[in-house]
């Protein structure tokens, strides 16, 4: 996936929960609705939390220099676990407590009206933006299975907002059924316990982004196809006898290193090694563009320095 599809994704998703966030702050002052308040902030939070992720894909594409050899791709990683820590600690948990603050001091609910008319407009405009986000997720993961791919992408940008939109088209439903419930029983406990359970699918949803988000801090490497796509590009060589171990590393979304042992044909010169080494690291780039560095550890050295 391009930079561009994951920026597509993020600033519809900043457009969309910043109207949103702003009608269901002005319905929770009208109606007194807890669970209004809780969507109020959950959106507010995704606002920020977008423009977080966009500070990360900037940052990222910032070039390599003295204090960072290897870039900044790893920008994107830390703003993207700085993002799973602001659901999980403002957002899930601002939620659960303003709704258990409503279940402990209950008050009923004033002109509920508002309360449906500003969820049918979120529902449109959140649904707009997961659109969007689901969009250009399916784009690159073609034919994977979603959870396979999101195992897989070292680009924590676009389904990071496609489980935070997932998360608050759930928490429109919760808040609906909250509000309705309570609406039609005159019983405003319902409208608090929807709120602590929107806390809950916003903590759930922070917990999974941390899982993923730390795998990718943390250095993960290329799968195993790709391994052992690698292995067979050197051992393909006419100057090579194996390919040793192939440790691979992800410095940012698009951005590997490659570190792979060379065993060389015995007797073979100098030059010979360095031509060898040179189609090596041209194959691997041709099929993998996401690799910017690669390493040849030569296992066997040249009898001959020189060739006649």
């Amino acid at each position: 996936m391009s930079s561009g599809e994951s920026k597509t994704a993020v600033i519809a998703a900043v457009i969309g929960n910043l109207a949103v966030a702003t009608i269901k702050f002005i319905a929770a002052t009208i109606t007194g609705s807890s669970a209004m308040i809780a969507e109020g902030i959950h959106s507010l939070v995704d606002t920020g939390n977008g423009a977080l992720l966009l500070l990360g894909l900037k940052q990222s594409k910032k070039p390599a220099d003295d204090e960072h050899p290897f870039g900044y791709g790893k920008a994107i990683y830390f703003w993207s676990l700085i993002v799973a820590m602001s659901i999980f600690g403002i957002g899930g948990g601002m939620s659960m407590y303003e709704g258990i603050i409503h279940i402990q001091h209950p008050s009923p609910l004033e002109n509920p009206l508002w309360n449906y008319v500003v969820l049918a407009i979120a529902f449109v405009i959140e649904g707009a933006s997961f659109f969007v986000a689901i969009r250009e997720f399916n784009k690159a993961r073609g034919r994977q299975p979603v959870w396979a791919f999101i195992r897989a992408s070292k680009d924590p940008s676009l389904y990071t907002v496609v489980f935070e939109d997932s998360a608050a088209m759930l928490g429109l439903i919760v808040a609906f059924l909250g509000v309705l419930l309570g609406h039609l029983f005159e019983n405003p406990y319902f409208d608090g316990g929807a709120s602590v359970l929107i806390g809950l699918i916003l903590m759930g949803v922070a917990w999974l982004l941390a899982v993923e988000t730390q795998g990718l801090l943390l250095g993960e490497g290329a799968d195993a196809a790709t391994v052992k796509r690698i292995r067979e590009i050197v051992d393909a060589d006419e100057s090579v006898d194996r390919a040793g171990d192939v440790l691979t590393m992800y410095m940012g979304s698009h951005d590997m290193i490659v570190n792979v042992g060379v065993q060389f044909k015995p007797a073979i010169h100098a030059e010979t090694v360095h031509r060898s080494v040179h189609r090596i690291e041209e194959a691997i780039t041709a099929e993998f563009p996401q690799v910017r560095n690669i390493y040849v550890e030569v296992e066997s050295l040249p009898r001959v320095p020189t060739e006649a």
